[in-house]
């Protein structure tokens, strides 16, 4: 899929979140008190409607590809029964799209073709069928360009991610009983968060329709929202330069639902989401997202001291920076992992003298990820693709219930790109549209560790001091290895609803 008003959608989704929003967040309050579902709106929502789903994904696709043929007017749309042939006969590749496209866009599209049939009655699993039909008929059918395979696998699991927290989103802000003006803006706002589910109120006419009840399929679980913004420094180092640049920062932590609930019903009852936006010269807008959402889950331990469960997890994470200094021209880091699964085990101690502790360890499997690259600079790529594995965990302490938290987490990625360019291959001139490879032949190492500090300033304002180190180590079968750090310290104010 061709790259996109990259600037507007993240503007978008970080509008869209405001209102309502990965790390597991220390201090949570909840912003309302918890409410089961009505069984009359499960009803009354429940009901799948296959061909209406059908029709809105088919319909996304082909309102897009208008835009990319008559507005755009890119090479890539001009499609034909030929091309739509060739496609067939030549079959899918790795393509070399802008890393924002591959591992944020894609997904995000996915997201829409997701909450298609989301929004018409199914539910995680067989929406998650109509991503992957969606991302086929544009692969197939509706680009002069092969086919791609990271796109068939970012742009369903990635867009199964973001759709579900988009949807749920969406639902919290719904009310069928409301009137007005009232009404009107929450319809907006549930547009904004997940525009399919709108269309699909306003096509049912459920956008003005007056219920007894306000039409939420999950209630009102416990949430817990962050707000934040300040300042921040990002600093780079190798061993032949170094560099910082600064600027402010912007940050939105939700965590959904109950972290320590024993027995999961449905996929996503418990997520976080996490979003840093940046606002500094030569750096992307958007610099991390983390989706972390609950599969199903198993109670191990429950006592009156202790709480341990364990589940199965799907994971999203982006990272991205860009170069910060002429002199330096080097990007600090970049990583994209858009399909991910695994387990997770969460533990919780009981109150002791004022203090609680709590920690979290996941282990996963990669199907898919990016990680930046020394050497494979074709067309908008500066990355590797490639799949492996990757450890995350973390710890916090709380004193005082809400007074003062510290919190420590670490990730580990461990990816190879099995699938390189031949040696002697010059990719200054290799055609790029052809050249099926993920890169260089090579096995990457990237680590995110993160440190934070909250202390209460005055009722839910707070000040938060962090400081994030970045590591990379890449081994590469045709060059020698290459290791690099960044740094990344932050001042910001923090409200806690």
């Amino acid at each position: 899929m061709p790259r996109f008003s990259y600037m507007l959608l993240i503007c978008a989704v970080w509008i869209l979140s405001i209102p309502h929003i990965n790390a597991q967040m220390p201090i949570k309050l909840n912003i309302r008190p918890q409410v089961d579902p009505d069984t009359a709106d499960l009803m009354h929502y429940g009901k799948p409607r296959f061909w209406q789903a059908t029709a809105m994904v088919a319909g996304s696709n082909i309102a897009l590809w208008g835009y990319d043929r008559f507005i755009q007017r890119g090479d890539y749309a001009y499609i034909s029964l030929h091309s739509i042939k060739e496609n067939f006969k030549h079959g899918f590749i790795w393509d070399n799209d802008h890393m924002g496209t591959n591992m944020f866009l894609h997904p995000y599209n996915g997201s829409l073709f997701f909450n298609a049939a989301r929004s018409n009655g199914f539910n995680y699993w067989k929406s998650g069928l109509f991503a992957l039909g969606g991302s086929a008929m544009w692969e197939l059918f509706m680009e002069r360009e092969y086919p791609s395979t990271n796109d068939i696998i970012a742009t369903p699991i990635g867009g199964m991610a973001i759709g579900e927290v988009c949807y749920r989103m969406s639902d919290i802000v719904l009310d069928d009983r409301a009137t007005g003006s009232e009404r009107g803006l929450r319809e907006a706002a549930a547009f904004v968060i997940s525009p399919m589910r709108g269309l699909t109120r306003i096509i049912n006419g459920d956008a003005w329709r007056h219920r007894s009840t306000t039409g939420r399929q999950f209630g009102i679980p416990p949430i817990g929202v962050e707000i934040s913004s300040g300042f921040r420094i990002l600093s780079f180092k190798n061993r032949h330069a170094g560099t910082s640049k600064s600027g402010f920062t912007m940050e939105l932590n939700m965590e959904y639902g109950d972290r320590f609930e024993g027995t999961s019903r449905q996929p996503y009852d418990y997520f976080t989401f996490r979003s840093v936006l940046n606002i500094i010269n030569t750096q992307p807008v958007l610099s991390q997202l983390n989706i972390k959402g609950r599969l199903l889950s198993r109670e191990l331990l429950e006592t009156r001291d202790q709480f341990l469960s364990v589940g199965m997890y799907q994971h999203f994470d982006f990272y991205d920076s860009d170069t910060i200094s002429e002199h330096v021209g080097k990007c600090p880091y970049k990583l994209g992992v858009p399909a991910s699964a695994g387990v997770g085990v969460m533990f919780r101690d009981i109150e002791r003298r004022g203090w609680v502790f709590d920690a979290y360890a996941h282990a996963n499997g990669v199907f898919l990820g990016a990680i930046l690259s020394d050497h494979y600079q074709v067309d908008e790529r500066n990355y590797n693709l490639a799949s492996g594995f990757s450890l995350k965990g973390g710890a916090h302490l709380v004193f005082d219930h809400d007074r003062f938290s510290a919190s420590i987490s670490h990730e580990y990625y461990r990816l190879f790109t099995w699938k390189g360019y031949k040696r002697g291959t010059n990719l200054r001139t290799v055609d790029y549209h052809t050249l099926n490879v993920q890169g260089d032949k090579s096995s990457a190492a990237f680590g995110v560790t993160e440190l934070r500090v909250d202390l209460k300033l005055w009722r839910k304002l707070y000040i938060s001091l962090g400081i994030s180190h970045y590591y990379r180590s890449t081994r590469y079968r045709d060059f020698p290895d290459v290791k690099s750090s960044a740094i990344s310290e932050s001042v910001i104010l923090t409200y806690k609803l």
